[in-house]
């Protein structure tokens, strides 16, 4: 027997904001991780490579409507700074909107 439990907006409300909050941590990671390879001499290893497409995968489509927007500014990307913010609104405009 199966117990089907009640979903409340509350609860649809913390799923999407624990979402925004993994999607943030990807590109926190991705930022580090990008970081560690330009200014490490870091030896090729399949796993981190592996690792590092993966993330690279998650934050591009995030990352690229803001790269179109910013003037580039040498080797420095602001993107990410700009997209995360952005994506701290949203998910709180989104969450707020859902609960009510």
């Amino acid at each position: 027997m199966t117990v089907l439990a009640a979903v409340t907006r509350d609860d649809v409300a913390d799923y999407v904001a624990a979402f925004f909050n993994v999607w943030t941590l990807l590109i926190f990671a991705y930022i580090v991780m990008s970081l560690v390879f330009a200014f490490a001499k870091v030896p090729y290893n399949r796993y981190l490579m592996g690792l590092f497409e993966f993330l690279k995968g998650v934050a591009d489509p995030i990352l690229a409507p803001f790269r179109r927007i910013l003037p580039t500014f040498g080797p420095l990307d602001f993107s990410p700074i700009l997209a995360l913010i952005a994506l701290r609104i949203v998910g709180a405009l989104i969450v707020a909107l859902i609960r009510g």
